[in-house]
């Protein structure tokens, strides 16, 4: 992948994550609060309630603290220890790196946690760097919480569901490879957005989606009454097998595309221009 291909990738995916901000915001203070523990950790030489020769302090609780970030203010808990020596520099550092670390997690969502880039990442928020067991752990704890993000209930019904897919080149047991990655958002009837599910498929199929929407339906997904795509053949039959009870509508924006396909380039702004009028009219006579 290029540079330019990862910036435009990442940028994709936060688009698509960024309609609910609560994913990316919740994954970010998991990450922190998990910097904090190892930064202490590090500190005090032994883990919670771990017995070693090595320790040279205790912990004494938490103080709450609130950091205010592009997606929102995080709470997060700042551990203490009984003699006063844990200073942690995550706050006055956080700011710089916030563009990277907003960015890396979208990523992690997609493609999984880079113990490289973490591990870059967290030793830029301290300014000192962690053992390769200490990255470990932080990473097997995001993978844990993102597991459980993709695996949650769906206790809520959500009319509206939108579905969508890009192919993105990743990484898959060291084969460099194009991979579909299938994303469902879901709309509740106060108009609130909540993205339902992220997977990776070997490509976008009725096989694919089927499978992607039958998960969705086990996780306890309900209440679908419209649901918005493309109209990629496979993922109609698809919508049709699992969600019988839905009506359909082609997304707009992809007609748009698909539209522009069959006209000169020159001619793309003034076709736009009309097809969009025409979108907006209420009615078959208005739009005549």
């Amino acid at each position: 992948m290029t540079r330019d291909h990862v910036k435009d990738a990442v940028s994709g995916i936060k688009q698509l994550l960024g309609k609910d901000e609560d994913v990316i915001r919740e994954g970010l203070r998991d990450y922190l609060q998990s910097v904090l523990e190892s930064e202490m950790t590090a500190v005090l030489g032994a883990s919670k309630g771990e017995r070693t020769g090595h320790r040279v302090g205790y912990r004494s609780g938490y103080y709450d603290r609130t950091l205010v970030t592009r997606v929102g203010p995080l709470e997060l808990r700042v551990p203490q220890d009984r003699d006063g020596r844990f200073s942690t520099s995550v706050f006055e550092r956080y700011q710089r790196s916030e563009k990277a670390l907003v960015a890396a997690l979208a990523e992690m969502y997609v493609e999984g946690v880079s113990t490289r880039k973490v591990k870059r990442i967290t030793e830029e928020l301290c300014g000192h760097s962690f053992s390769a067991s200490t990255i470990s752990t932080i990473v097997k704890r995001l993978d844990g919480q993102l597991a459980a993000f993709c695996e949650r209930r769906l206790e809520e019904p959500f009319a509206y569901l939108i579905l969508d897919a890009r192919y993105e080149r990743v990484r898959d047991h060291g084969v460099i490879a194009s991979r579909a990655v299938l994303i469902a958002l879901g709309v509740d009837w106060d108009g609130r957005r909540q993205v339902l599910a992220v997977d990776l498929a070997n490509r976008e199929s009725r096989s694919s989606w089927k499978d992607f929407l039958l998960a969705l339906r086990a996780r306890g997904l309900d209440g679908v009454e419209f649901v918005v795509s493309d109209d990629h053949a496979g993922l109609r039959q698809a919508i049709t097998e699992v969600l019988p009870q839905a009506a359909w509508q082609r997304c707009y924006v992809h007609f748009l595309r698909n539209a522009l396909d069959h006209m000169p380039r020159k001619r793309d702004d003034d076709c736009l221009q009309e097809l969009r009028w025409l979108y907006d009219r209420r009615n078959l006579e208005e739009a005549r």
